[in-house]
């Protein structure tokens, strides 16, 4: 009865039930519902799920779905409306529940720069951003400091976890793959690779091919038409540099209850971002206990810390613009041009020797790819477990807007 009693305190601690929120705050969740394996969707789907989990009245919708979002308006009456997805979003999450006296609070990733929206963002009480890096695009394309809150993206700590390397489950990822179990498996995922660093990391092993144990890169990309050309010139990359028999470029639909096992399969996680405000995979490979070689710049500098959890390469240059060109999607005609009064840095390069010197130190290494791959574990159960987040969801939302 004792020991009972324990675990129900320091559930009740970490994990407010129905019965220690004051009033049951109702919250509608505006995302990429039923969650598709990206990104924004898993932003969202983790927040919805914390909530519940805390015992608050939440509920999910699409957040192009006009009629569902009105539907939700009309009978739940939410406290509060919290959407995911970028500024050009701002109609869909923020203009849309106004209409029907809702209060509205966007959480918002990076997309370089901000070209519209800000008069309507910046009326608002509370907006919320994934890193603070995200914070200062915003801050530099001008949106008020004061109205602006980081809330991290949340990790399902219990789906992504350390695997036995010689788990039948993680041999089969191996096996599908081509990666022998003597050899290092290096992964990168994203929408596209070349976008996560993927040229910068295959320069880099190129340089170390003699000098490193046997080894396999493999890039997890999604399937869509704007990736086939990238996939091509990456791959034609590889030959060039003589690697192409080490480097494999998975394609194929996957759902996110595969994620974890992928990045359980590998031993090193390599995402020297181009443009990255938080980087979730990242997030997700610490979870697994596997180091990250990653970018000393933007979101990384929330989520990862050098020399403990990840080996980060310095800024080797920055891709800077004085004019965009842009159109519907950001609530202007088509082939809208914005001219920068101060260039805009858009893209970011990772200095490939340091990935080159940081590969071949875990790829040498063992004991210290299991003791990041610890730290990483540690960091992401503390800051960065999705109960976690939707708790400071709640406090921010408590302290900033009086909802209870």
């Amino acid at each position: 009865m004792h020991y009972i009693s324990i675990l129900l305190e320091i559930e009740t601690q970490n994990y407010p039930s129905s019965g220690t929120i004051d009033h049951i705050m109702k919250v509608l969740v505006l995302y990429d519902y039923p969650p598709s394996p990206g990104g924004l969707s898993t932003q969202g789907d983790l927040l919805y799920k914390g909530l519940l989990e805390m015992g608050v009245d939440a509920h999910a919708a699409h957040y192009e779905s006009a009629q569902e979002k009105e539907w939700y308006y009309r009978w739940f009456e939410p406290d509060i409306v919290v959407g995911i997805g970028y500024w050009g979003h701002t109609p869909q999450l923020v203009l849309h529940p106004q209409r029907y006296g809702i209060k509205t609070v966007p959480w918002l990733v990076a997309d370089g720069y901000i070209a519209n929206y800000q008069e309507v963002l910046n009326a608002l009480p509370l907006i919320l951003v994934t890193s603070n890096w995200v914070k200062e695009m915003y801050v530099r394309d001008g949106i008020n400091p004061e109205i602006i809150e980081v809330l991290p993206v949340g990790c399902d700590t219990d789906a992504f976890q350390p695997f036995n390397k010689h788990e039948q489950k993680i041999l089969a990822v191996r096996e599908a793959l081509g990666v022998s179990l003597n050899q290092i498996m290096i992964l990168t995922v994203g929408g596209d690779a070349a976008s996560k660093g993927a040229q910068e990391v295959m320069q880099a092993l190129a340089i170390i091919d003699s000098k490193a144990p046997g080894w396999k890169y493999v890039c997890k990309v999604w399937p869509q038409p704007r990736t086939k050309v990238q996939n091509l010139a990456d791959l034609e990359m590889a030959t060039r540099l003589g690697i192409e028999k080490n480097v494999t470029y998975a394609t194929n639909t996957i759902s996110r209850a595969f994620m974890p096992y992928l990045i359980g399969a590998c031993d090193i996680y390599a995402a020297p971002s181009r443009l990255e405000g938080f980087g979730m995979p990242q997030i997700e490979a610490g979870a697994c206990e596997k180091p990250v070689v990653s970018l000393n710049a933007m979101g990384m500098l929330d989520t990862l810390v050098h020399k403990e959890t990840a080996l980060l390469a310095r800024v080797a240059n920055r891709i800077v613009v004085n004019e965009v060109i842009v159109g519907e999607e950001s609530g202007f005609e088509d082939k809208h041009k914005v001219l920068f009064d101060i260039p805009r840095t858009v893209d970011y390069r990772a200095n490939v020797q340091d990935i080159a010197k940081y590969l071949l130190t875990l790829m040498n290494d063992e004991a210290l790819r299991i003791r990041m791959g610890k730290a990483g574990r540690k960091r992401v159960v503390e800051k960065f477990d999705y109960r976690e987040v939707a708790k400071r969801f709640i406090q921010i939302v408590r302290d900033k807007l009086n909802i209870y």
